[in-house]
Parts: structure tokens; sequence; C-alpha cells
């Protein structure tokens, strides 16, 4: 009786621990493909990003603006990344900075994509977040600083790690 109590408690912080002020917006998939001008994405440059905030504004879809820029969260299971099976890389669409491989991918649970390591550690930047009356680490783009998600410490080996990361603020880019 207590292991099924135990349990159900794990389940239920692990599927409150991934959110946060949640997207109102309805999800559109026209994230990836809206061609808005951003001087700050390449596939290529590792230089930092900074632009101001307008300019944010202009480069982003409003979801992504919202995610990257305020810290928001999607709803989950509304990602087209959370359950994507295709081999590559997935990048930060704000900026095109690389994060992580397909094949640190895993099926958390959690309703957001999530990942047991990032491509390297330069890619990523790691912040405290004692919002929402909890203790996390939050996750931001090492070149741009865009917001993530946020890492814990109760993924699979060989890290032991889970990435949970909004998908709206990933590109893909198909192994070729």
């Amino acid at each position: 009786m207590i292991k099924r109590i135990l349990i159900l408690l794990i389940i239920a912080t692990t599927s409150f621990s991934c959110t946060n002020a949640q997207v109102k917006t309805k999800k559109t998939e026209k994230n990836m493909s809206e061609n808005k001008p951003n001087p700050a994405f390449s596939r290529n440059n590792q230089d930092k990003v900074e632009l101001t905030e307008e300019d944010w504004k202009k480069a982003l879809t409003p979801e992504q603006y919202y995610i990257a820029r305020q810290k928001g969260t999607e709803r989950p299971w509304t990602s087209k990344f959370e359950k994507f099976e295709e081999k590559g890389t997935y990048y930060c669409a704000a900026c095109g900075n690389t994060l992580f491989q397909s094949n640190t991918k895993f099926d958390s649970g959690c309703g957001w994509p999530s990942f047991f390591e990032p491509v390297n550690k330069k890619s990523l930047i790691y912040t405290p977040d004692n919002s929402v009356g909890m203790q996390r680490t939050e996750v931001q783009c090492g070149r741009c600083k865009a917001h993530l998600g946020h890492v814990f410490e109760d993924g699979p080996p060989p890290t032991g790690l889970r990435y949970c990361i909004n998908g709206v603020i990933l590109g893909f880019e198909k192994k070729g």
C-alpha cells in the first residue's frame, strides 16, 4: 500500500515538475515555417546573441517569444516533438544553436520532449528557478539565453538526468 502511494506521489510530482505557467494560446503548426526575419538565427555561428526584446518579438512567433523570452511553458502533450522518432539534431529555434542529438531523446511520460544529455557543455546554461514554490534548475540556450525548460535528476542512465524541453522552442535537422 505504501509502495503504491509513493509511486503515485512520484508520478504526480514528475508531471507537475515540468509545468510552469502554461501557454493559453492554441497550438499552431506555423511555428517553424513562418518566415520571419531573424538576425540571430544561424546553424553555424556560435557567437553569443544579444538582441533587444523588440527584435526578439519580430524574430519569433508569439508562442516562441512567450516561452523563450518570458519563460513560459507550452501545454503538456502538445509538442510535435514529444513522440517524434526521426534521427537527427535538435537545435534552438530562436538562434540555431545545436542542443541535443536524437539518440539522447527518451519517453519520460512527462508530456514534453525529454533528453538525457546535451550535445556539449557549452550548448546550455543552467540557472536556479525558485518559481511556482519549487526549487528547479532552468535550462537556457547557451548562445541566446532562450528559456528551453528544466533539468531534473530522475532520468535514465548513463547521466541520470531528464532535460524536459518545450518543443515550441526546438527545431530539428534530419540526419542526412
